[in-house]
């Protein structure tokens, strides 16, 4: 959530700045709710003035022995605590309307972000590795994982519907040992590993701002407040909610592998073939919380440490700097890294690293005691994929296959695997 103050005080350079990502803010409704809002705050402090004259002057009266009087000053406090009321009410119900119009207001785009309207306007920042030059034709995830059906979609149709899949046998261990390497390798770089349930309150959605925003796009548990996750981020960052941590305490760095629920409620028709875009898929998050003159440096400690997973994997990559138009609801800066897939022929996104300010931090009420100051300010909170580890299996499976349909292990996964070096054509 936006600061407040900012939004009264600079409410043209906001809805400039909120311009960048598309978003129109409504400034004749903003204006009008800080019209309203100040004169009921006016008038509730007129009528709290008046009822504290009226009760000194009883005091007054009662320490005179004057008492013929005070029944009817009485009756006029009387009088204005229900005037009071009612007006403290009307505020209430004006402050309540602010708050939800503000949280359906995005983040503004930091100044280094670039211009545009959508995924074309990404600048590219850099490569890393170069896409192996095949004499096959590569096939894609599909119809490397249809014999011994060891990537069964028609199975995760059975039991859960479209946009579901079931891996099997050497194709389930790979899953598990690229959640295990990632998890290794991030623990090494000094994040603390998390484990955190897989279905929390409404609040922490609003927390992490897929709420309201998003609403549509979880899955809710019927009759109750709780849904599940979308991504580790929404547990793991609220456990700053309603916080004041000290200096000493930041950076706090966690890495955590959870499943993640989406029900991709705007993309239907949209990446339908095979496992880049279902309901439910892993990912091992990293969220770091941090002192804002900190976060630009933590911003590409992230995005470096998710590039470690892909480098070590020896699988091509591109960085993209997202454009205004492109970034998500709460981001203020977000990087992007593609992996290079043979079989579809095109870099395609393995994880978001992204800055959001005090965006979420407003929200959740995560603060810091600042030591030079001693006051108490925002903290500011970023996350990243490291990585999303289905689409990283498809990018090993796609990268590692060979003529004749056979996948390979990259080297780094062979203390994972078992002994299983290669997943055969012929088997499951």
């Amino acid at each position: 959530m936006l600061d407040p103050k900012y939004l009264r005080t600079e409410l043209s350079l906001v809805a400039a700045q909120l311009a960048r990502r598309g978003f129109s803010l409504d400034v004749v409704q903003m204006e009008a709710f800080e019209s309203t809002r100040k004169r009921l705050q006016i008038d509730t402090q007129q009528l709290q003035n008046s009822r504290n004259a009226l009760s000194k002057q009883i005091g007054q009266l009662k320490g005179a022995g004057s008492l013929d009087d005070i029944e009817a000053l009485k009756t006029q406090v009387l009088v204005l605590n229900k005037d009071l009321a009612h007006k403290e009410n009307e505020l209430k119900i004006l402050q309540d309307k602010i708050h939800d119009y503000y949280a359906t207001i995005p983040n503004i785009p930091d100044v280094s972000v670039p211009e545009g309207k959508s995924e074309e306007d990404n600048q590219e920042i850099r490569r890393w590795g170069t896409p192996k030059k095949l004499d096959f034709d590569p096939k894609d995830h599909v119809d490397l994982g249809a014999p011994g059906r060891r990537i069964d979609l028609e199975a995760g149709a059975l039991l859960s519907g479209s946009r579901f899949v079931v891996l099997r046998e050497k194709m389930a261990r790979l899953h598990r040992a690229l959640t295990q390497f990632m998890l290794d390798t991030h623990s090494d770089a000094g994040y603390e590993e998390l484990y955190v349930p897989y279905i929390t309150h409404s609040d922490c959605f609003f927390g992490t701002a897929q709420f309201p925003k998003l609403r549509e796009d979880m899955f809710g548990i019927s009759d109750s407040d709780l849904w599940l996750i979308p991504t580790a981020e929404v547990p793991v960052t609220n456990l700053c909610r309603n916080s004041i941590l000290d200096a000493q305490e930041l950076p706090k760095k966690w890495v955590c592998h959870t499943p993640s629920f989406r029900r991709e409620a705007g993309s239907y028709g949209k990446d339908m073939r095979g496992m880049m875009r279902v309901h439910q898929f892993d990912k091992v998050e990293l969220v770091q919380v941090v002192r804002p003159l900190d976060a630009p440096a933590a911003l590409e400690a992230i995005t470096h440490d998710a590039e470690r997973i892909l480098q070590q994997l020896d699988l091509p990559y591109r960085v993209l700097a997202l454009c205004a138009g492109d970034m998500g609801f709460a981001a203020t800066k977000t990087i992007d890294l593609e992996v290079w897939m043979p079989g579809q022929q095109r870099y395609r996104e393995v994880s978001s690293c992204s800055h959001f300010g005090d965006f979420h931090a407003r929200r959740m009420q995560a603060r810091w005691r600042n030591p030079e100051t001693n006051k108490v300010e925002y903290v500011h909170t970023l996350n990243g994929s490291g990585l999303a580890v289905g689409r990283t299996l498809i990018a090993v499976v796609e990268n590692y296959q060979d003529a004749e349909g056979n996948i390979h292990i990259p080297p780094v996964l062979l203390p994972y695997m078992g002994g299983i070096k290669v997943i055969e054509n012929s088997s499951p």
